[in-house]
């Protein structure tokens, strides 16, 4: 019922999911405190990816959290607003886990006769059990296939599925195809970090979303050769999503780049490619890592977290607006919905990365042809100056053409044709986004 009132600052950001992290009840033996320390005291909540408890598992409702009926009114008020719910899927258990007591068989066993909790090296999850499909794989799957309906039931069509490479790649092939041909709308998000390879079969065997390497992609050189990947090479199957945070996952840049950092990443991610996530109290510029890690310290990950969402737009530490306008530029501009479209342009400036969109009249919603043009200082402790040369033809316009661009962003207007001088204050406005207007045949 609280959660309900963040919806609407959701919705007014531009955001058509909101992903909820574990709702299940949370294990109390050897449960973590806060930023992963192992003793958890007093009022910590433990690790939501720690689930089950005596209250119940996967299928249950943590109770400080609310009912089904809560849950259920909470799915229809988000969806009143444009908004659909995604959930966590994450196939393990905390050691106080129904499964554990009624089926035992499907965790691994020491040669001591303990349980063997997860590793990620150098990560160590003591308050997690693995599951091991090997030791009853129809029991697993149909479990599996149960709870995902369990949800669907109630409303929920997008799963993000944590870590599915440390699971079986027949299983989500065959879980996939079993709810998609019942549930053809929905989703699964694979949050999988690891391998290329594996990544890509996770793609092929049916996961409609990925996430992806963009976090660690920061130079204008790396993004272009990735996004080149990703619209080229591996578009036929492999679906980017790209985060610009995550709980796990904070890289030098943001912390690095403050502010305006945070501005570039999400006018890059948000332009480049279809869809596009971010972490809440990103439009905070929450950005101080935990040391000797990758991410964010005191992170309710492991705690709770309060913000106060007015303040920090008084005081001009949120880009709250600057994450609106960019998703009300995507829902404007279809080009902004295809991956395959995106093209790249010179710069003379390293530091700049320039790329555009384009789609003709008889393939965009609006029966119109649309262009953007994307022109990123991604130097966020600098002014920078250089001259963009564009490939007109890569616009749709001759190729020495004359034409107006209007900034989606400021709003200003300017003429441009194949060589044109850019300055971008990135204390300012780090990136162009600039709309090619097009003269209207009488």
């Amino acid at each position: 019922k609280t959660a309900n009132k963040s919806l609407s600052r959701v919705a007014e950001m531009g955001f058509d999911v909101l992903y909820l992290p574990p709702v299940h009840p949370i294990g109390e033996a050897f449960r973590k405190g806060p930023n992963n320390s192992l003793n958890a005291v007093g009022q910590d909540p433990g690790s939501p990816w720690a689930i089950g408890s005596t209250a119940g598992g996967h299928d249950t409702i943590h109770p400080d959290l609310g009912t089904e009926k809560d849950f259920a009114a909470f799915v229809k008020a988000a969806g009143e607003l444009g908004i659909e719910i995604a959930m966590d899927l994450a196939v393990q258990a905390s050691p106080d886990h129904p499964w554990v007591q009624t089926n035992p068989e499907w965790f691994t066993t020491r040669a001591d006769g303990s349980i063997a909790y997860a590793e990620n090296p150098p990560k160590k999850y003591q308050d997690i059990y693995p599951v091991n499909f090997d030791n009853d794989r129809e029991g697993i799957y149909q479990e599996i296939l149960r709870v995902v309906k369990h949800w669907i039931s109630l409303g929920v069509k997008i799963f993000r599925v944590d870590n599915p490479h440390t699971k079986p790649v027949n299983f989500w092939e065959w879980l996939i195809a079993e709810i998609n041909a019942e549930h053809p709308d929905v989703i699964f998000l694979a949050e999988a970090f690891t391998r290329p390879a594996m990544m890509h079969t996770l793609g092929k065997v049916g996961f409609q979303q990925s996430y992806t390497y963009f976090t660690w992609r920061n130079t204008p050189a790396d993004l272009r050769d990735y996004l080149f990947e990703l619209s080229r090479e591996t578009a036929a199957y492999f679906r980017p999503n790209f985060w610009v945070s995550t709980p796990d996952i904070l890289t030098q840049y943001l912390p690095s780049g403050g502010r305006t950092g945070h501005k570039i990443r999400a006018a890059l991610a948000a332009m480049s490619t279809p869809s596009w996530g971010l972490y809440s109290g990103y439009e905070l510029v929450e950005s101080v890592a935990r040391p000797g890690a990758e991410e964010h310290i005191d992170s309710e990950k492991y705690e709770y977290k309060v913000r106060d969402w007015d303040a920090a737009e008084q005081s001009g530490r949120s880009i709250a607006s600057y994450v609106a306008k960019l998703n009300h530029i995507r829902r404007d501009h279809p080009s902004l919905g295809q991956l395959r479209n995106i093209e790249f342009h010179h710069s003379d400036d390293g530091a700049f990365l320039v790329f555009s969109k384009h789609i003709s009249a008889e393939h965009s919603f609006t029966g119109e042809t649309d262009t953007i043009l994307v022109v990123v200082n991604t130097d966020p402790h600098a002014v920078r100056e250089t001259t963009v040369r564009l490939d007109l033809t890569k616009l749709g316009l001759p190729a020495e053409a004359n034409f107006e661009v209007q900034d989606l962003i400021t709003g200003e207007r300017y003429h441009w044709s194949s060589n044109n001088f850019v300055r971008l204050d990135a204390f300012d406005e780090p990136a162009h986004i600039l709309h090619v207007v097009r003269t209207k045949k009488k």
